[in-house]
This record gives structure tokens, sequence and C-alpha cells, in this order.
């Protein structure tokens, strides 16, 4: 993992609050999807990365199943445990998983797998899973396909230094490995309702404007600002609370 992205991957644990706060959850139907190859019955669920619980909390609420959660950040791990007290939380990282062998019947991964070091990651996560399991991972990204969206990314992204405000025109791909079948994709629609300061306090959780400097950071938040003053989804919203369209990237495959 290159330096750059190791500071990035580890700029959350000081936002935990926030971040629990702001960032969306993930629809069900990205969740059944991603589940489906395993049926009906009890499923062992490992939240890989799961940073505040964001998509461990989805998971707890589902009948049958019981979910272990690993996240490598102490105040990220904190926030889960308080918000999620049904999930077995437990401090590790993808490259070293605190589970045995076959252990678990899922392996989901919720907008952290672009942050594991692929190559150790890969076989800790086939050593925990069971043969015929599910491996499945989840972006949640803006929904690029929409006119007004599209232009807010392109005014966010103008003259700023460090990249990074996701999109659903990236294309997220699971690394290939002799352990797993052939992977699947599908993306899934929702919203959120949130209002102008609402989108700049979500935004401030992402790892862009964590390592950003200052006048970085504030010259794209006034950008936005200003931008989302001339549209009319925004300001015409009752009480200025508007809907952000987002598209959920989900990536899965079997374990062989």
């Amino acid at each position: 993992m290159a330096s750059t992205t190791r500071s990035r991957a580890r700029s959350f644990g000081r936002i935990a609050e926030a971040y629990a706060a702001h960032r969306p959850g993930y629809p069900d139907a990205a969740i059944d999807w991603a589940l489906a190859p395993l049926g009906t019955g009890p499923v062992q669920v490992l939240d890989l990365g799961a940073g505040t619980g964001k998509l461990t909390t989805s998971l707890t609420a589902r009948p049958g199943l019981s979910v272990v959660a690993v996240e490598p950040d102490p105040e990220m791990l904190a926030r889960l445990r308080l918000d999620v007290p049904a999930a077995t939380a437990l401090e590790g990282s993808a490259e070293a998983i605190p589970l045995p062998a076959a252990a678990v019947d899922a392996v989901l991964v919720g907008q952290a797998f672009h942050w594991f070091d692929e190559a150790r990651a890969m076989p800790e996560i086939a050593r925990v899973l069971r043969p015929g399991g599910v491996l499945a991972g989840l972006w949640n990204a803006d929904d690029g396909d929409v006119e007004w969206v599209a232009g807010y990314h392109e005014v966010a992204s103008r003259d700023r230094p460090v990249p990074g405000i996701p999109q659903s025109g990236d294309r997220p791909e699971l690394p290939g490995h002799p352990a797993f079948g052939r992977g699947e994709r599908a993306r899934f629609g929702h919203r959120m309702r949130l209002t102008a300061d609402g989108l700049i306090e979500l935004l401030g959780t992402h790892s862009w404007a964590l390592v950003s400097e200052p006048a970085d950071r504030e010259a794209t938040y006034t950008r936005i600002r200003d931008y989302l003053a001339t549209r009319a989804e925004v300001t015409g919203a009752p009480g200025g609370v508007f809907e952000l369209p987002l598209q959920t990237a989900v990536l899965r495959t079997l374990r062989r």
C-alpha cells in the first residue's frame, strides 16, 4: 500500500462520530443480492473493515444472521461497539483477520475494499470463508448519471489538488484470486435526504477532505455551495432538504 493511500486509509479515526452521523447506509436490495447465493437459514457474516458500523447495522437487523465486525481503527471500532452492540466487534484488519479458518459463510466489505493490501487480504479472506461462501464488496457513490450531480462533481473537482469524490461512473473491482470464482456485478439506486450544510458535513468525512490543505478544502466547499445555490433541485426543496441520488455498486464472488 502506497504511503499516500495508507495515510488516507488511516485518516478516519479522528472523525468517527461525524462518519457515523453523516455517511449513508446501504439499501436492503443491495444486501439481499450480495447474500442471495446463501439461500435461507442461519448465516455467519463477517463485516470486514466495518468502520463505525454503517453496514453492520443493517446486517444485525436481519433475522438469521450472526454478525462479526472487524475494524483496525480503535476510534472507529469504539463507535461501532457503541452503536451496534448486537454485533461481535473485534479489532483486526483484512490482512490479519482474528477468526479461525472456515469460520463464516459470507464476508461483506462496505466502502473499504480499496484500502486493503490485496496480496495479503485475499488469502486471509479465503482462509476464513467456507467453501461456497460469498465475498461481496459494496460501494456507495453519488449517481453521476443525474445531470445536476455530475455538475456538482465537476465543480467540486475543479482545481482541487487531491482527487476523490466517488460517483457511479467509477467501476470498482474485486481482485482476482484462485480461491474465488467469476465475479458478478449489480447496482442499486437509493437516495439521501440532506441540506447543503449536510452535504458539506458528509464531504468532510471523505478522505480527500481529511488529507487536503485547509485552504484547498474550504475553496472546494465554497465552489460547491455556490453551485448548489444555482440549482432548483436544491433551492426549491422544502425547508432546504433535498434528495441526493446515490448508486450502490455490489461486486460478488463465491469461494471455491
